[in-house]
């Protein structure tokens, strides 16, 4: 299948980055968008803004606690394998989803089954590239991350129209086709590292052909990434992601329902999510590359603390214009900082077990997401406003960024 890749001047990585690209959509597509769905999932169930924001956080909470623990498996059996299997489950969860009928099946099948398969697809989407490239590794892992601000950038929208033409759960199986068409070409694509495709790797490794240990034992893969986790670089990552990503997760969850109960609109929470997208996906192409040069946890840092000041911010916008560009501006911030997420951590952690230490590291999301949803409604039911939400989960983010630059400098010295 890849023999024309020999004959090509093209580097084979590149395709790879795009196959990535569009798992990177679809999981983001799927999951970001849930915040025009949020509005009209409270008015069906009658449930709290808190209980129905545990929809978006058990999805999250599962999908990272599952990508820890498939990174192992891809490692093991391949990228293409595991991304067949992903189909599998996004057929069941998005199609039992669009056939739900209460509040626990909703639950179950986004919360559970669609995550399961998302899991799956993120580890391949954000942990392969490093394995392609070396010196360009920053811009390689932003475009592949891009589809994080694509998704979002073209499934808020067509959530939003969808929605109003066939409902909210028709949408979702609109979503399913379109999510597997997408994912069919991405396996199709896709492949684990230049040594087992057997491309010429020279034009990325100075060294020639990038190492490649042979397939570990469970116990010896197990060992190393004990050793890892107990590191105190990691643990300062790990909860550093975790304040980071909790403005994250408040963001785009509440939103569409705080612009409308601010009086600016629902269209404007809708559009500001479509900002947020747009703006991630430039940064994503452009910061990677910069951050080449300047150096990725300087970025990394910078834009995360960007991210939880331009939040703090945001509790205290009282316009349409304020909230767009607030949006632009965070989404610039969570372009640069999700484009060096793998990079980061290849960077910190070493890229030999990237599948298993980034599954590992992104539990920090699945705390983020289960947490911080749930707590901003909550905070909205005692307070009637997302301004206490928004400024805390914003100082959070500021620490969680200082976190990983201590984290960075304790690798550095080591």
């Amino acid at each position: 299948m890849y023999s024309w890749v020999k004959r090509s001047n093209v580097y084979y990585g590149w395709f790879v980055a795009f196959a990535c690209f569009l798992g990177a959509t679809v999981v983001f597509g799927v999951s970001y968008s849930f915040g025009v769905f949020f509005d009209r999932m409270l008015v069906e169930f009658g449930r709290s803004r808190g209980e129905t924001s545990l929809i978006f956080g058990v999805q999250t909470f599962v999908m990272y606690v599952g990508a820890a623990v498939v990174g192992g498996f891809v490692d093991r059996h391949g990228t293409r394998p595991l991304l067949l299997a992903s189909m599998g489950f996004l057929a069941v969860g998005l199609g039992g989803l669009a056939l739900s009928t209460s509040f626990l099946q909703v639950l179950l099948f986004y919360g559970v089954v669609t995550s399961l398969g998302l899991s799956v697809v993120y580890v391949v989407a954000f942990a392969t590239v490093p394995r392609w490239f070396e010196r360009r590794r920053g811009f390689a892992g932003g475009l592949a991350s891009s589809g994080t601000g694509v998704g979002m950038l073209v499934a808020t929208p067509a959530a939003s129209a969808l929605i109003v033409a066939v409902g909210w759960r028709w949408t979702y199986g609109a979503f399913l086709l379109a999510a597997l068409a997408m994912l069919a070409v991405a396996a199709a694509l896709v492949a684990d590292s230049p040594r087992r495709l057997d491309v010429n790797a020279d034009v990325e490794f100075d060294g020639g052909a990038p190492v490649e240990r042979e397939t570990m034992p469970w116990r010896t893969q197990f060992r190393e990434t004990v050793a890892v986790a107990r590191t105190p670089a990691f643990l300062l990552v790990l909860f550093g992601w975790v304040f980071i990503y909790a403005s994250l997760y408040v963001v785009f969850a509440h939103l569409v329902v705080y612009t409308a109960d601010a009086g600016l609109g629902r269209g404007v929470g809708v559009l500001g999510l479509t900002l947020v997208g747009a703006a991630t996906s430039v940064a994503r192409l452009g910061i990677g590359g910069v951050a080449d040069r300047l150096g990725r946890t300087r970025v990394f840092v910078a834009c995360s603390a960007t991210m939880g000041l331009s939040t703090v911010v945001l509790a205290a916008t009282e316009s349409a214009a304020a909230v767009f560009a607030f949006a632009l501006v965070y989404g610039t911030a969570y372009g640069g900082n999700g484009a060096l997420l793998s990079p980061l951590t290849a960077d910190l952690f070493g890229a030999e077990n990237i599948n298993v230490v980034f599954g590992l590291v992104s539990v920090s999301f699945a705390i983020s997401g289960l947490l911080a949803p749930p707590s901003a409604g909550l905070a909205y039911d005692v307070f009637a406003s997302y301004a206490p939400a928004f400024a805390v989960s914003g100082a959070l983010g500021v620490l969680g960024a200082a976190m990983v630059g201590v984290a960075a400098r304790l690798t550095t010295d080591a």
